[in-house]
């Protein structure tokens, strides 16, 4: 049975009753394992740098820190640290007060190496791996808000290997003030350093979110131990990167079949190709995807990889040297508008982009691609993968259905442009004539069962059911539901252009938070129960407050998320990089001319280089909370884009 329990030191307990003799001699036993470790766990607090660490994550308050070297080293967790502090100050158990440098991350771990001017410190004993084990005690400590005495919650021991064989896995308490603390075992000895992960994602602020929840992490202290040499020389510890991705996500049943190979990347310059199935890494047979991410995910940039794999009817091995960064992704498109009724074979043109390849190439309306290099094309979802696949700037030979005749031209891919042209032409309506009587469409108030949240949602008149439609999540300003004004700027947009507006309200909430992104979630997921939304035409919008949220929720959900609009708000911290298996775009409009706004030009290089398609739009302050229905119009031709090819 587990449990946790928040203790002090020095308590006592005695009783002439068995259970709690026996509830006593646990205290005591507890007690004496934090005794122990007691004089290494010291208390850390940062001062300045970015009070933003990333959507949503805010850093604030002291946490903690853990002995590693009697010369005055010390681990952490690297979440303290992402928000580039001007000074870290560390407070020893013995009272020492002493700024720290900050040395180097282990990004792979999430774990920070610090260095104070101290010498002799005393250095826990670790618990050898042979020891771990599922239900044993484990007692996660903190010193920070009482420097003289730590903190201490006990729990058990739930899972080994977790997080792709990163973490061991705890149901004692644990959050930002005891990360980077000692997870102990009943004899006093670390099983682990405590810090936010998650099997989803990767980065300093990655789980954050389940703090105190039950599900707490710890990197086991053997293999902090292991790397502390190498941190020690000042460089961070890079996760190690082959780039490839897979078919298919379902990691428990699904073989390791290579989908995409990044160009430029170990993988293809080691030799492997679309299609091999890995059957060994390292010697050690895999089946499963999830079998090839726990031995994937402790392997670090600079190691040699040997991978085993099935080509066909043969086996073969390639030694793949994993890196810490790779080339970042950039899609390739013709500049066309598909149209999105359904078609027997081929891609309908609906519209031809200006100054695009197609364009260029001479391709028209009503033009139907039916072939791309030597691939047959039967709807957008191939030519989409097709695509994925070149760089721009490749020449590609295509095959176009005109009319009765067919006609082979060639066009020269390009990236997609970071700029919204004048003029898209809307989709024509298709579909039946008659809309079943009770599908509601119009402004819609309602309430998320199983939330008790309300939201308001606005769905054009003109819907029926076999035409899909985009669709737009509007968070609000903490302060200002925007409603009406929100509906003025995009109804006739909505009519226009196919596209359901959908915002839900804080409802008394003091913001926005993490814990509102399984409600939107959940909303988004309610509202394709009643309505065909196309898949790659999702925009989540954030504006002033509700920015850092909209953002959060946008790199968090990829499969729910295509394109993320910012307005008038700060650029974001940290951001992962795109990637065909996240691909997302982003659209920031800033009114007026404010600081703010200044900062953004070097940001949006920066999301630029990372691989995302970025179009900055800097517009006059109107009298309107809200962006006028001018103003709003490029918006709307920035989301009816989003399935361009």
């Amino acid at each position: 049975m587990t449990f946790a329990l928040v203790m002090s030191l020095g308590l006592t307990l005695a009783s002439a009753d068995p259970a709690a003799s026996l509830e006593a001699q646990t205290d005591r036993a507890v007690q004496q394992a934090v005794a122990l470790v007691s004089a290494s766990v010291v208390r850390i607090d940062t001062v300045g740098g970015l009070e933003q660490l990333e959507p949503g994550m805010a850093s604030a308050g002291a946490t903690t820190g853990l002995v590693v070297s009697e010369d005055g080293y010390l681990i952490s967790s690297a979440f303290h640290f992402v928000s580039k502090p001007t000074s870290i100050l560390v407070t020893l158990a013995d009272g020492r007060r002493l700024p720290a440098q900050l040395v180097a991350t282990d990004r792979q771990r999430m774990v920070t190496l610090l260095k104070v001017a101290a010498e002799r410190l005393p250095v826990p004993q670790p618990a050898p791996r042979e020891s771990f084990r599922v239900g044993q005690w484990a007692i996660a400590v903190g010193r920070t808000l009482d420097v003289e005495s730590p903190s201490v919650s006990v729990g058990i021991v739930s899972a080994l290997n977790r997080v792709w064989g990163k973490a061991l896995q705890t149901d004692a308490k644990v959050s930002p003030v005891n990360y980077g603390g000692p997870l102990l075992d009943i004899d006093g000895r670390v099983l682990g350093v405590l810090a936010p992960l998650s099997p989803y994602e990767s980065g300093e602020t990655a789980g954050v979110e389940w703090y105190d929840s039950g599900i707490g992490f710890a990197i086991p202290f053997v293999d902090v131990l292991a790397v502390v040499d190498r941190l020690k020389s000042g460089d961070d510890l890079l996760p190690g990167l082959m780039g490839i991705s897979f078919q298919t996500k379902d990691l428990v049943r699904a073989e390791p079949v290579i989908d995409k190979i990044r160009f430029g990347s170990p993988a293809e310059k080691a030799g492997l190709k679309e299609k091999d199935r890995i059957t060994a890494v390292d010697g050690q047979p895999v089946v499963r995807l999830a079998e090839m991410k726990h031995i994937m995910g402790v392997k670090y940039a600079g190691e040699t990889v040997r991978f085993t794999i099935k080509r066909g009817d043969q086996s073969q091995e390639f030694d793949v040297p994993l890196v810490g960064e790779l080339a970042p992704f950039q899609p390739a498109v013709l500049g066309i508008l598909p149209v999105r009724a359904p078609s027997e074979t081929g891609v309908v043109v609906r519209a031809v982009l200006p100054e695009s390849p197609a364009a260029k190439a001479g391709l028209q309306p009503q033009d139907r691609l039916v072939e791309i290099g030597s691939t047959a094309v039967t709807n957008a979802t191939e030519l989409h993968e097709a695509l994925l696949r070149l760089l721009p700037g490749t020449e590609v030979a295509c095959q176009v259905q005109r009319g009765d005749e067919k006609i082979a031209v060639t066009l020269t891919t390009a990236a997609i442009p970071n700029t919204v042209p004048a003029t898209v032409p809307a989709q024509s309506p298709f579909g039946m004539d008659e809309r079943p009587e009770k599908l509601a469409t119009g402004q819609i108030n309602e309430t998320l069962a199983g939330h008790d949240r309300p939201y308001w949602m606005y769905v054009p008149t003109r819907y029926r059911p076999d035409e899909p439609l985009s669709l737009v999540l509007f968070l609000h300003p903490t302060l200002n539901p925007l409603e009406r004004e929100v509906l003025a700027a995009w109804k006739t947009e909505c009519e226009l252009r196919g596209i359901l507006l959908l915002a839900p309200k804080l409802d008394g909430q003091p913001g926005w938070s993490p814990n509102d992104l399984e409600f939107l979630s959940d909303l988004i997921g309610h509202v394709k129960e009643n309505y065909t939304i196309a898949p790659g035409r999702t925009v989540v919008i954030g504006m002033e407050t509700s920015a850092p949220i909209a953002a959060l929720f946008a790199f968090r959900q990829p499969e729910l998320v295509n394109g993320l609009t910012l307005i008038d708000t700060k650029p974001l911290g940290q951001v992962p990089e795109n990637t065909p298996e996240r691909l997302l775009s982003l659209y920031v409009m800033v009114r007026g001319n404010s600081l703010e706004g200044a900062k953004w030009p070097q940001a949006i290089d920066t999301l630029q280089k990372l691989g995302y398609p970025t179009v900055f739009s800097q517009v006059e302050q109107a009298d309107s909370p809200y962006p006028t229905a001018e103003q709003n119009a490029e918006l709307a031709r920035w989301v009816d884009l989003l399935d361009r090819l």
